[in-house]
């Protein structure tokens, strides 16, 4: 009989355990190799053991790890800096997850009309399907009910609307609104893309209305979608961003940033965090950028995701016994499933490829950035061989 573990038992784990990574490869205690197109949930963006980064969190350990936000950290200057320089942003809030950013954006949104004379608008418009994360505020923030069940009352405040309904949107807006957030493109729901036009037009409502909009690019950002941000593919600019995951390459790291404007209510004592920003974190974070922010980068994304897409469509019209559709934008890609994901989850670990569940019936492929299209082509060899063996046993079973 398997030892108890002390552990909570909330997760349903694999029974997997790696001892090292190198780039895209996982390597077990056993040495068994896998191809680790899970990347930690979307987490680890420059693969395993990048040296420049892991150079750079080992001299930071020889300096110094922690000083708390009750002094001046100049790695958080230097990489809010960096951050603001590439985006829409005028101020940056570091934390160290992404519901921690996400719980900055919401607070943010709401002191801003607090600030400006309105308390009475503190409520959110977000899309069924979300995940912004899982504190009380971020489970209400998604408002998926298998996260909100047995913690008690759902924290007031969030308004949901059926995914990609505009229509919805207009008619949620009340004198209690102070933010619409979204998703550019949902993770956990099922690698759902939110249109083009639908994320203009929600600049646009929340010009109109006097709404803060803000983004939850924790999963979509960093490279993830082929541009820095999957905002930009829309060409619009949010209020306020949550980010994390990918800007830290596997070293816990968020930021929160928003423009002069948002963060306007912001004010000393509003607001802090005790490891938030701390040195190892911001000089990960400042060679992660590094990495994703030099010349060629982000085309090397956009020109693997061209192979990595076309080989799933590929594979999509010659197993649509096993694969339904091919879905989501660049290295951040679903295959929503013909057949129960978990079964599909399965036969891929079989054949030594990791990836990820989420909603829909749909399992996410999010490679690290790093990957090179012949390491994508291994990968869709490695999912045709799971598809063939589904579809063998089908047709024992058929025949049985």
């Amino acid at each position: 009989m398997a030892e108890a573990t002390p552990l909570y038992q909330t997760y349903n784990r694999a029974p997997l355990r790696f001892e090292r990574g190198e780039g895209v490869w996982l390597v077990t205690e056993s040495g068994d190799r896998y191809l680790d197109f899970a990347a930690g949930v979307a987490v680890t963006s420059v693969g395993h053991g990048h040296p420049h980064v892991v150079g750079a969190l080992k001299d930071q350990a020889d300096k110094v790890w922690h000083l708390s936000n009750l002094y001046e950290v100049p790695g958080q200057e230097v990489l809010a800096k960096r951050l603001t320089d590439v985006t829409f942003a005028d101020r940056v809030f570091f934390t160290n997850s992404g519901a921690e950013a996400l719980e900055c954006a919401i607070k943010t949104a709401r002191r801003y009309h607090f600030a400006k004379g309105h308390p009475e608008k503190f409520h959110i418009i977000t899309m069924e399907g979300a995940f912004h994360g899982r504190t009380i505020a971020t489970i209400a923030a998604g408002g998926q009910e298998k996260y909100l069940e047995g913690f008690g009352p759902k924290a007031p405040g969030f308004d949901q609307v059926p995914f990609g309904d505009l229509d919805a949107v207009k008619a949620a807006i009340s004198d209690a609104t102070a933010a619409i957030l979204v998703e550019p493109v949902q993770g956990e729901g099922g690698i759902r893309p939110i249109p083009v036009e639908m994320l203009k037009a929600l600049r646009a409502i929340c010009d109109e209305h006097g709404l803060l909009l803000i983004l939850d690019e924790v999963q979509c950002g960093v490279g993830r979608t082929g541009k820095l941000f999957a905002h930009e593919w829309a060409g619009i600019t949010p209020d306020l961003m949550a980010v994390a995951k990918g800007i830290g390459g596997g070293f816990p790291l968020g930021a929160c940033l928003a423009t002069e404007e948002a963060a306007y209510g912001m004010k000393p004592g509003t607001h802090g965090s005790t490891y938030g920003g701390n040195p190892l974190a911001m000089a990960v974070g400042n060679a992660v950028l590094d990495v994703v922010l030099a010349d060629g980068f982000l085309d090397n994304v956009r020109d693997t995701a061209l192979v990595f897409r076309q080989g799933l469509a590929s594979l999509k019209d010659r197993y649509p016994d096993v694969i339904e559709d091919i879905r989501g934008e660049g290295l951040m890609l679903g295959i929503k499933a013909k057949i129960p994901n978990t079964e599909l989850l399965m036969a891929m670990r079989d054949e030594h490829l990791l990836g990820v569940p989420a909603g829909d019936n749909v399992i996410r492929l999010l490679p690290p950035l790093t990957v090179t299209a012949e390491e994508a082509r291994d990968g869709l060899a490695r999912i045709e061989h799971a598809a063939e063996h589904i579809r063998a046993k089908a047709a024992v079973a058929a025949s049985a």
